[in-house]
């Protein structure tokens, strides 16, 4: 009987190796434990809390689908190490190999690990609002700044990857008998936030339109479209919701609360002190944040999302639209 030798898999491996060599270092790379949450999809839970290097980045959440064609990757992590180990977590599950990574949104957190899934052979797809970020001085500022965050986990060896695909709004395929529709959630979090639902499985991957367990990440966000957004998460009707942080929910109504009263009670203080013209200094001061302060990333991040609001409504009064 004749051997066949497995030139696909030396193939592959040689890709991950060159991977390796562009930015998937350090060579400690930390194992991720894959979460099955539906008969083919599959995530891994970042810890909470903000990137550090404590955490090697490993703050956010990817997730991957499993096709009898092969599998469908949905966000990347935050650093090409972690991308190297999703890579890794996603053999230890099955041998197929990838062929689509759908990128949520142009976040640091979640984009940063495309050059090992790419160079493995993923096919990239974002939406194509991410085209003002990957061409304007911000995307190379935030990757200097995660350089020094974040040593050695990111280097001068990363680069950041554009799609191979873009899409401009809602869209559906089909690969190994699964029926995936990538859904544009409009600008929310981001401009171009995508969610990917797995229609045989009710899967959803919500990406950072949805935190559990932590404050959510609003900076300069359109709040009013990311609550619109919420809502159309919960009329997709999925039995399990992926977020973007935090455990998988099998309860999107209930577990989406967090993320809703946060942005609701954003607005609300942030948008009567826009209106009453009270400075955002004294507004910040004179408003009660112990129902979120105990949160994870609180500190990091609230007073950052609060200004980012009052920014918001400022703009939103100028315009004469309703909070």
């Amino acid at each position: 009987m004749t051997a066949h030798f497995p030139w696909r898999r030396v193939l592959a491996a040689l890709l991950l190796v060159a991977a390796t060599g562009a930015g998937a270092q350090p060579s400690s790379e930390r194992a991720l434990v894959p979460q099955q949450v539906s008969p083919h999809g599959w995530f891994v839970q970042g810890e909470a809390g903000m990137a550090s290097t404590a955490n090697r980045g490993f703050m956010s959440n990817a997730g991957f689908v499993v096709t009898a064609d092969g599998v469908v990757v949905f966000d990347t992590l935050g650093t090409p190490a972690l991308g190297q180990a999703l890579l890794a977590a996603i053999a230890r599950v099955t041998p197929q190999p990838v062929r689509r990574v759908v990128v949520s949104h142009y976040h640091a957190d979640h984009f940063y690990g495309l050059q090992p899934l790419k160079a493995a052979g993923g096919e990239v797809w974002a939406h194509r609002d991410a085209r003002r970020y990957l061409e304007s001085p911000q995307a190379a500022e935030r990757l200097a700044q995660r350089r020094a965050e974040l040593s050695p986990w990111i280097d001068d060896r990363m680069v950041i990857v554009a799609p191979d695909v873009w899409i401009d709004g809602d869209t559906s395929f089909r690969m190994g008998g699964l029926t995936f529709r990538v859904v544009h959630a409009g600008a929310a979090h981001a401009p171009e936030d995508l969610m990917l639902y797995v229609e045989e499985d009710r899967l959803l991957f919500a990406g950072d339109l949805l935190f559990a367990g932590r404050v959510p990440f609003v900076g300069n966000a359109d709040s009013r479209g990311w609550l619109a957004a919420l809502d159309g998460m919960v009329a997709l009707a999925p039995a399990v919701v992926v977020p973007g942080h935090g455990p998988a929910s099998t309860n999107v109504a209930r577990d989406l609360a967090l993320t809703r009263d946060y942005l609701v009670f954003l607005r609300t203080t942030m948008g009567a002190a826009a209106a009453d013209l009270v400075p955002f200094d004294d507004a910040y001061a004179q408003t009660d944040w112990s129902r979120f302060a105990s949160l994870p990333a609180f500190a990091q991040a609230n007073r950052i999302n609060a200004y980012g609001t009052y920014l918001r409504m400022e703009q939103e009064l100028l315009e004469g639209t309703k909070p």
